[in-house]
């Protein structure tokens, strides 16, 4: 068995409680109460009661730790060089179609840096967990990016912009581009599980941009500690400020990023 810290028994508790009335409304879904938030985007009471749950877990277990939070923003704590970045429903819009294929993300910031990484997929229990220095691991097995390093045998993916967002015409031109190049493009509409997916070699990269921090917090440790590359789609770090995301493996990384970054 893989050996877990203390803090990653934390995250993974609490992701494991927050799941349980998830996956209760999930079997309830047509019965749920649901706000509108935005275009294309929603807000569901699942959505609320989960991220309560992760607040009260993560709260106890370590009072002093500040939060940035999906539905309830951001709360300072005395500890302000630790940061819990939390989306308590990644993946709303399927959960609220039925579609099962959506996430918790727990991700801890620590002195401005992404330290830590949890990312749930209660339906098929799969555990994504990393925490810096010390590997990326899928339930108790350790994960690593896949080592393709030809884009003619690469499968990827994006976050296709719904209504509302902007940049659809610079979205369908990269779109081309790595259609034209790989063997696929897949858009499951979870942005957190489609970092996890490439930590875990099941796709060789993934981009996007108008990303929350909430989306990406876990995502980004687990992936380069799976020994992926992240960075924005124009190479720089600032990812969870400027919402841009390109995470590959080592081979795939550069020209990716050349290929979408050319495609204007």
């Amino acid at each position: 068995m893989a050996h877990r810290s203390a803090l990653i028994n934390v995250m993974i508790a609490a992701a494991q409680k927050a799941s349980r009335k998830l996956l209760r409304d999930f079997g309830e879904v047509e019965n749920l109460q649901v706000a509108r938030k935005g275009p294309a985007d929603f807000v569901s009471s699942a959505d609320k009661t989960a991220e309560d749950t992760l607040h009260y877990a993560l709260r106890k277990a370590r009072p002093n730790y500040s939060f940035l939070m999906e539905e309830s923003g951001e709360i300072v704590g005395s500890d302000s060089s630790n940061c819990w970045i939390i989306d308590p429903l990644d993946g709303t819009t399927n959960f609220l179609h039925g579609l099962p294929h959506f996430a918790i993300s727990i991700g801890l910031q620590r002195d401005n840096e992404p330290y830590a990484g949890v990312i749930y997929e209660p339906v098929h229990d799969e555990m994504f967990w990393a925490e810096k220095g010390q590997g990326a691991h899928l339930n108790d097995r350790r994960i690593r990016v896949s080592g393709r390093n030809a884009m003619d045998e690469a499968l990827f993916a994006t976050g296709i912009p719904f209504m509302g967002a902007r940049d659809h015409p610079l979205f369908l031109k990269q779109l081309e581009a790595v259609m034209a190049v790989s063997c696929g493009v897949r858009r499951f509409g979870s942005a957190a599980l489609d970092l996890a997916y490439v930590a875990a070699g099941r796709y060789e990269g993934f981009w996007e941009t108008g990303l929350s921090p909430w989306d990406m917090a876990a995502g980004i440790v687990i992936v380069r500690e799976a020994g992926g590359y992240v960075t924005e789609i124009d190479g720089n770090g600032k990812m969870l400020e400027s919402g841009s995301i390109l995470a590959a493996n080592d081979q795939l990384h550069v020209p990716l990023g050349k290929l979408i970054k050319n495609a204007k």
